[in-house]
């Protein structure tokens, strides 16, 4: 297990500016520094208060998800550990100490289950879109934005035909790097929508043929395990986990990863 991570104090206090609706960054920054201090001296449970508390003021910050991630896992509650680590990682897809927490807590769940093998060119596009965050990707359209801008200047007011010719260049690359981005930051919105997951949070939650209660039952599933939604109504939601298997499970069992 990695040690929870620790945030600057100017960055918390950037991050926190812009939800001082909800609450102040003093009280926000007093939460996970609470919630700090009690994880280093082991003190799981109010750590887990403190950084909820933080959440719960519409905060979103990987660090936070993580170090609350952690708590849950010190105390051997699996699924909520696994949760923590999932939103994490939505925010920072290329964390590895997020993604090796995970997997460590991934390991202490029951169910087995095979993974199906995605191949494909659609597939390809998924993983490449993947790589950053939303707003990664708008942060990299930005800047190959501005960098057109300083290459057409240059280009512009270049003074021999070799400078043109590679600010030229230049900005024909920043156009390209900016048109994916754009493109790749669009997808992957679209999938962040279409692609729906939760966390089975019951200890053992049936999963049936139909959405009532006399149905056939389909499998069971243990809490921890990752289901992704394919639809919903007021009580029960479809599922499908990474077999390919389906089933109607209860709203209740279940926590989506919004």
């Amino acid at each position: 297990m990695k040690n929870i991570k620790h945030i600057s104090l100017i960055f918390v206090w950037l991050c926190f500016v812009s939800h001082a609706i909800a609450a102040t960054p003093a009280e926000l920054k007093k939460w996970v520094e609470q919630g700090n201090a009690f994880y280093q001296q082991e003190k799981y449970e109010d750590a887990i208060d403190a950084y909820q508390k933080a959440l719960h003021s519409d905060y979103q910050s990987a660090a936070v998800y993580f170090n609350l991630g952690n708590a849950y896992y010190k105390l051997r509650d699996i699924a909520p550990a696994i949760y923590n680590y999932e939103k994490a990682l939505q925010l920072s897809p290329n964390d590895a100490e997020i993604k090796t927490n995970l997997k460590y807590a991934q390991q202490m769940t029951i169910d087995d289950i095979k993974v199906v093998p995605k191949v494909g060119f659609r597939e390809m596009i998924q993983n490449f879109v993947s790589i950053l965050s939303y707003n990664a990707w708008a942060w990299v359209s930005v800047v190959s934005f501005f960098a057109m801008l300083a290459f057409f200047i240059g280009y512009y007011f270049g003074h021999s035909s070799t400078q043109k010719r590679a600010f030229f260049s230049l900005f024909f690359v920043c156009f390209g790097v900016g048109a994916i981005s754009f493109f790749a930051g669009f997808k992957n919105k679209a999938l962040s929508k279409q692609n729906v997951y939760a966390i089975v949070f019951a200890d053992a939650a049936e999963v049936l043929s139909e959405p009532k209660k006399n149905a056939d039952e389909a499998f069971v599933l243990h809490e921890g395990t990752k289901v992704k939604v394919l639809e919903s109504n007021e009580t029960w939601t479809k599922i499908m986990i990474a077999d390919g298997k389906r089933g109607w499970v209860l709203d209740k069992d279940i926590k989506k990863l919004k």
